[in-house]
C-alpha cells in the first residue's frame, strides 16, 4: 500500500500523505516513503515542495502509537532512527499544516480551524522529530517550553500571533492558498532563493557580523550567478525572466 503520494508541475513538486482513514498518523513505513519522496524529488527540478495531506480530518497526528504500543525497547530505538530518517529530509521549501513534520519546513499555510500541539510529554517521551529546537527557534524559547511541558493544543490564531505559522485560508481554499504561494516563490530566482534561504537559515542565532558575513556571501553568489544576468535583462525588456539556476 502506497503511504505517500509525489506530483510535479511547474517546478513544484507535491508531497502528500495519504494514509486519512488514520489521521495520518505517521507509521514507520510511512517514516520511509516520505524520506524517499522527498529524496526524489530533491534530484529533480522542483525549486518549491509543498507537503500536504490527503483528508479532511488532520494534516497529520504524529507517530503512529497503536504501532509503538506493539514494540519492544529495540523496536523503540529502530523506529527512532525511521523517524529520524524522515526529518532529515524534509528540510527545505515546503508548505502545509501539522505540526513537528510542519515546523521543519520553511513556511507553514495553516486552515483557519487547525490546532497545533506537541503533546509528547503527557505520554511520557520527549519531542524527538526536531519540536524541542525548531518551536523555539519558530516563537522563542518561554512559549516553546509552555507548548512542550504542558502538551495543550494551540489555536491557529495565537500560532500566527506567535510567528508559527505564515498564510491562513479556510479549509476550502487552503489548497489553493498553498499553492499560489507557492508559485510566487517559484518567480523568483533559483540561485537568489537558494542563497538567500542559505543565510536566513545559518545566520540564525549568530552574531550580527557573522550573519551579516553569511549574508555578503549569499549577494556575491548570486551577483556571480547567470540568473542575477537573466533578471536584470528581462527587467529591462519588459519580459519574464528565464532562470536556469545556474
Amino acid at each position: 500500500m502506497t503511504l505517500v503520494s509525489s506530483r510535479v508541475e511547474n517546478a513544484v513538486a507535491t508531497i502528500t500523505l495519504s494514509r486519512p482513514e488514520a489521521l495520518n498518523a505517521i507509521s514507520g513505513e510511512m517514516a520511509t516513503e516520505v524520506s524517499d519522496a522527498f529524496r526524489a524529488v530533491a534530484g529533480g527540478d522542483a525549486r518549491v515542495v509543498v507537503l500536504a495531506a490527503a483528508g479532511d480530518r488532520a494534516f497529520c497526528v504524529g507517530a503512529d502509537l497503536k504501532e509503538r504500543n506493539t514494540l519492544d525497547q529495540a523496536g523503540w530505538l529502530q523506529n527512532r532512527e525511521r523517524m529520524a530518517a524522515m526529518f532529515a529530509t524534509v528540510f527545505g521549501f515546503a508548505l502545509g499544516g501539522g505540526f513537528e513534520l510542519a515546523l521543519s519546513c520553511d513556511l507553514i499555510v495553516a486552515a483557519d480551524d487547525a490546532v497545533f500541539g506537541l503533546p509528547e510529554t503527557t505520554v511520557g517521551i520527549v519531542p524527538g522529530g526536531g519540536g524541542t529546537q525548531l518551536l523555539a527557534r519558530h516563537c522563542g524559547i518561554a512559549r516553546a517550553k509552555e507548548l512542550i511541558f504542558t502538551g495543550r493544543r494551540l489555536a491557529v490564531e495565537e500560532a500566527r500571533a506567535w510567528g508559527i505559522v505564515s498564510r491562513t485560508a479556510s479549509g476550502e481554499t487552503l489548497a489553493d492558498a498553498t499553492a499560489g504561494l507557492a508559485a510566487e516563490i517559484v518567480r523568483a530566482a533559483p540561485v537568489a532563493l537558494r542563497e538567500a534561504k542559505r543565510a536566513v537559515d545559518d545566520g540564525f542565532g549568530r552574531p550580527l557580523a557573522d550573519g551579516l558575513a553569511l549574508e555578503d556571501g549569499a549577494w556575491r553568489a548570486a551577483v556571480a550567478s547567470q540568473d542575477r544576468a537573466e533578471g536584470v535583462a528581462a527587467f529591462a525588456e519588459k519580459r519574464e525572466p528565464r532562470w536556469t539556476g545556474r
